[in-house]
């Protein structure tokens, strides 16, 4: 039998090229092999977008139209609304007695994630919520209510894989033997950098490539894209190595032109702005046959709505079967 592997997305906006280095190039190679559920974590968008329920909800399906157009096919993966598996809150509520407040405040993932939500939870994170705070455990739900034995994360993700084992480990030790720890499975590119040569790409740092950027959007972008700060005139020799303009020609370009890019770069023979125009025709080239996958969904909405109902039904079965082994190891099979 296959291994059943579940991930997530948060529907907070398009997915951007961080996603797609960072982890569905990978979940694309692993549908073929994997009892696979993709989860759409509207619920968990919601821990710090409360207050704008409304995007949340247009995003459900902007993402869910992002991860067809890159390739993941609802043959394979089962897509679905975390809000409408109501066995997760069932799990959170349960799991929410075997991990205290002292441990969740001291989550790496979640201590990073309040810093970078000043607005929102205070300096301090003074304001943080009771949602936000105990999404990781959310999270741990996520995962077991399907008997996840895989999950795909990125190396800033494992404080949160760990969490949910150690759930797992407490309600095992006190209910007996009825789940499995999760283990990870880390994409070849972890995390890829933004435009502004920030360690992480991401949406509120305004510094990403979004799969439906177009051209005008990219070429605006890629032209302000950080480059080596010592080279001033453009027949200076540059360091590629810290060059953002470089690093995305290693991600888009084909291998020849990479290694001329970076060749030309020491010598001197090449000017930023070549380089950028020409790491904009790659881009172009590379986000083309994904956009215009992307405009068939766009153009029969109908069909995203039946793979999110048709994938959410599946996942529900899943869940309610998980749900009746964890009620009875807890005496609460009434």
């Amino acid at each position: 039998m296959k291994k059943t592997i579940l991930t997530g997305l948060r529907p907070t906006g398009n997915l951007h090229l961080g996603h797609y280095f960072g982890a569905c190039k990978n979940y694309i190679k692993m549908q073929d092999d994997y009892d696979f559920y993709l989860e759409i974590a509207d619920v968990q968008a919601l821990t710090d977008n409360f207050n704008h329920p409304e995007k949340v909800r247009f995003n459900v399906f902007e993402i869910t139209k992002d991860l067809l157009a890159i390739g993941l096919d609802p043959n394979k993966v089962n897509f679905f609304i975390q809000s409408k598996i109501p066995e997760i809150a069932e799990l959170t509520v349960f799991y929410s007695n075997l991990v205290t407040v002292s441990r969740l405040e001291r989550n790496p993932t979640v201590k990073s994630e309040i810093s970078q939500k000043k607005e929102l939870f205070g300096a301090n994170g003074e304001s943080i919520t009771y949602g936000f705070l105990g999404y990781p455990v959310s999270q741990a739900a996520d995962i077991t209510a399907f008997h996840g034995e895989l999950v795909p994360v990125g190396d800033d993700q494992l404080p949160l894989l760990e969490q949910c084992r150690e759930i797992v480990r407490k309600f095992n030790s006190i209910y007996g033997e009825t789940l499995v720890e999760p283990e990870q499975v880390l994409s070849s590119t972890t995390r890829v950098k933004g435009l502004d040569g920030n360690e992480k790409m991401g949406k509120s740092l305004g510094n990403a490539i979004y799969l439906v950027d177009d051209a005008e959007t990219i070429h605006k972008k890629v032209m302000g894209a950080v480059t080596d700060p010592k080279k001033i005139r453009k027949d200076e020799p540059a360091n590629p190595d810290i060059c953002m303009v470089y690093y995305y020609h290693q991600l888009v370009s084909p291998k020849k032109q990479v290694e001329k890019v970076c060749q030309e770069c020491k010598l001197g023979s090449r000017g930023c702005v070549q380089c950028k125009k020409e790491l904009i025709a790659a881009m172009n080239l590379f986000l083309m046959p994904i956009q215009e996958r992307r405009k068939y969904y766009e153009q029969q909405p109908e069909i995203v709505q039946k793979i999110l109902d048709e994938g959410t039904e599946k996942a529900r079965k899943k869940a309610s079967e998980q749900m009746k082994k964890v009620k009875h190891a807890m005496k609460i099979d009434y």
